[in-house]
């Protein structure tokens, strides 16, 4: 049997279990998923338990997306471009961190069809790095909007395209992308949302967020998470097991999961 987990606070909420837990039913692998709930400031003692656990690799979400990096033997260039990890890959002995969330975020709009070509991004942490990065890697203009406007200030930073947006005045996009935790306090009326408009809330579980109705009443198309939760988990399911991911058994347990909150 292989373990592999996530690891994060809170983290029993997460329908990472489920997901893969479904893709590895699905391909009859004998491999286990465990929630390991590590305090913030315990980066170190984390990567010590994955360790001691054997693990064949993990995700990392919420608080410990950036501080782990001290602790790992490596970064793969998407990780390192990021400044962020959400998945470690066992490579023999090393541990390795990587950054599926951008990649998987563009999976998840090109499944949609979604094409856009500026983008509004909400937020400072980790998966807002992960998206701008990697919107600001297939040509999209990208502006970062946070609260704490040296986060955004450094994420402008990590490559050309992203330029220092304002929260109270984030400006015209076609889609806007809500990256923070955050339900409450953000600009939704200063949001130039309307048809033609895509907004996406990293936001997966129900019931809908404050920024998915607003985006709805403007008649802006809105999207949940759930398509990004899929897409990142599968590209981290096939750096661990070297094969396909079982895109729709893992979408199927997703939406599952959801259901049942």
């Amino acid at each position: 049997m292989r373990v592999t987990g996530i690891i994060g606070f809170p983290v029993a909420h997460s329908s990472s279990p489920a997901i893969h837990h479904a893709a590895f039913a699905a391909l009859g692998l004998d491999w286990i998923y465990l929630t390991l709930a590590v305090p913030p400031g315990d980066g170190a003692t984390a990567i010590k338990l994955l360790r001691l656990l054997d693990v064949a690799g993990a995700n990392v979400t919420m608080p410990h997306k950036q501080t782990v990096i001290e602790h790992l033997d490596g970064l793969a260039p998407d990780a390192r471009a990021v400044g962020a990890v959400n998945t470690i890959a066992r490579e023999r002995e090393r541990f390795v961190g990587h950054n599926t969330d951008g990649p998987g975020f563009l999976r998840s709009l090109a499944e949609q069809r979604v094409v856009p070509t500026r983008a509004v991004v909400l937020g400072g942490g980790g998966a807002a790095r992960g998206v701008a990065v990697a919107l600001a890697g297939s040509g999209v203009e990208v502006r970062i909007c946070a609260r704490r406007r040296e986060q955004a200030a450094e994420i402008t930073a990590l490559a050309d395209g992203i330029y220092l947006g304002d929260w109270d005045d984030p400006g015209e996009a076609d889609l806007f992308v809500q990256a923070t935790s955050a339900r409450e306090g953000l600009p939704l009326d200063r949001l130039a949302l309307g048809p033609g408009v895509v907004a996406v809330d990293l936001i997966y579980p129900l019931p809908e967020t404050a920024f998915l109705l607003a985006a709805r009443r403007a008649g802006a198309e809105a999207q949940d998470g759930l398509g990004m939760l899929v897409h990142q988990a599968a590209l981290s399911f096939e750096l661990w097991t070297g094969l396909d991911a079982p895109i729709e058994e893992m979408r199927r347990a997703a939406e599952l999961a959801r259901a049942s909150r």
